[in-house]
């Protein structure tokens, strides 16, 4: 399964090209909020297609096409859940995160609570954005491999090599011109060639749907346990991820993060069901795949003409790379924000926050290869990543933002024993599985409330300050 000559060149041109919008990233940073947040000033075009290009990565191409390749139309959990926690993050959150004006989710806890909060869910933060940046690397891995017959670590490198070069140069602007192009070459790819031409040759819906098994229609084939499981990780996490969240940070204005953010939560319940029909199509061509991850990139290989195959691998690579270049970056604003000029150097001039920013982003980017190179499988490793942050994440936020009786150590309390909670219960029933992501939401709020009820309640000053900046005052 190799891309032919005119494959490759259409790939090769997509590539050189993001690596030039890199460069422009580069010179249009010229400060740490350029650098970190595209100086705040996307409107709803720029915003929606970089949203929407930062939650549909590795999962919801490459693993998305894998659940229904496995298990038919009910592979449309993952994403559908995905989409749902971003229409709720922009109906419930949207306004609130633009007014307050900051980089991080850690930055948000220090604000209502203390600098405690700050450091303990800057570390689960990093664990997770980091974890996602795997899931990206290992996918690329699992099409660049057989569309230019390399080794999946072979795609692994020069994959996660681009995004960590553009990234690293350029940070937000960069990631937002490339995940503009890449917003089209998915959708393009998508909706517009990969679905319409892989349903045409199947026969039309009718066929393709009389030809896999009838386990493949139903919507709980994937089993509840499952259903349940994507719930608490990708509905809960996405309405908390960082990577999310700094890019609310970049809308020009609270309507623009409001209304941008439920359109954008809108295009990845339609891109749910669009990759998992690809993966039933999957099936019916090639029905003995050894690794189902690779049922995406089989069907644009061996189903599609050449040059639109290029073109459909260009926008799969794409919706990958966006999300690796955005959550490497909130890994690099976590750690130099929260947790560099935080606590060891407060009083750092703008330029030289600018270049710890960039070293951190080259440092982390190749941590993300190497760890991607022993884990394998995107799954396994977002599972890993959506554990820690909805199990030990969730629950303060909501609380930071919705209970006033909330306090400082009971956050940090909360945090603390959930984190490890889910950690033991990962050992005990393995990643992928919904006891250690319960648990860890069991114990964050028991912990939680009664650690704020046994402890005096915040400072009325310090809860009118926080309200006054919700609201945008």
């Amino acid at each position: 399964m190799r891309a032919s000559w005119l494959d490759t060149a259409v790939l090769g041109t997509y590539i050189l090209v993001m690596l030039i919008l890199g460069y422009r990233g580069f010179r249009r940073s010229r400060n740490s909020t350029d650098y970190l947040v595209a100086g705040r000033r996307l409107g709803y075009g720029m915003y929606i297609a970089c949203l929407s290009a930062v939650a549909l990565g590795g999962a919801a191409t490459v693993g998305s096409a894998s659940l229904g390749y496995r298990h038919g139309i009910s592979g449309i959990w993952l994403v559908t859940w995905i989409g749902l926690g971003i229409v709720a993050l922009g109906l419930l959150l949207g306004t609130k995160l633009s007014n307050l004006g900051i980089l991080s989710v850690s930055e948000m806890l220090e604000l209502r609570f203390d600098g405690r909060a700050r450091i303990v869910s800057a570390v689960i933060t990093v664990i997770y954005t980091l974890m996602v940046s795997v899931t990206q690397v290992i996918a690329m891995g699992s099409i660049l491999g057989p569309m230019l017959s390399w080794s999946p670590a072979q795609g692994m490198v020069v994959g996660g090599g681009i995004v960590l070069v553009y990234t690293f140069l350029g940070g937000m602007w960069s990631v937002s011109y490339t995940d503009l192009i890449q917003f089209g070459f998915m959708s393009a790819g998508v909706f517009l060639l990969m679905l319409p031409i892989g349903i045409s040759s199947s026969g039309g819906l009718d066929v393709l749907f009389a030809e896999v098994p009838e386990a493949h229609l139903r919507l709980d084939t994937i089993g509840f346990d499952t259903i349940l499981l994507f719930f608490l990780l990708f509905f809960l996490g996405l309405l908390i991820g960082q990577d999310i969240w700094q890019r609310v940070f970049t809308a020009k204005s609270s309507r623009v993060a409001r209304r941008g953010t439920v359109i954008a939560g809108l295009y990845c319940i339609a891109y749910a069901f669009a990759t998992t029909l690809i993966g039933m199509i999957a099936l019916t061509h090639f029905p003995a795949l050894e690794d189902p991850q690779t049922a995406f990139a089989r069907v644009a290989v061996e189903m599609l003409p050449a040059g639109v195959s290029g073109i459909v691998l260009a926008g799969s690579v794409s919706a990958l790379m966006s999300t690796a270049s955005g959550t490497l970056l909130a890994s690099s604003t976590v750690l130099s924000s929260d947790v560099y000029r935080r606590f060891f150097a407060p009083e750092i001039d703008d330029p030289s926050f600018l270049r710890i920013s960039r070293a951190l982003t080259g440092v982390l980017g190749l941590c993300v290869i190497v760890v991607a190179l022993f884990v394998g499988d995107v799954i396994l490793a977002l599972d890993i990543a959506y554990t820690f942050l909805s199990g030990a994440i969730f629950v303060p936020v909501m609380a930071a933002l919705f209970w006033r009786r909330a306090t400082a150590t009971a956050t940090l309390a909360s945090m603390c024993a959930s984190t490890v909670v889910a950690a033991v219960a990962m050992l005990v029933w393995g990643a992928g599985a919904s006891p250690p992501i319960l648990l860890g939401l069991v114990t964050s709020v028991t912990v939680l409330v009664t650690v704020s009820l046994m402890t005096p309640a915040p400072a009325p000053d310090v809860l009118r300050a926080w309200k006054q900046r919700l609201e945008g005052h």
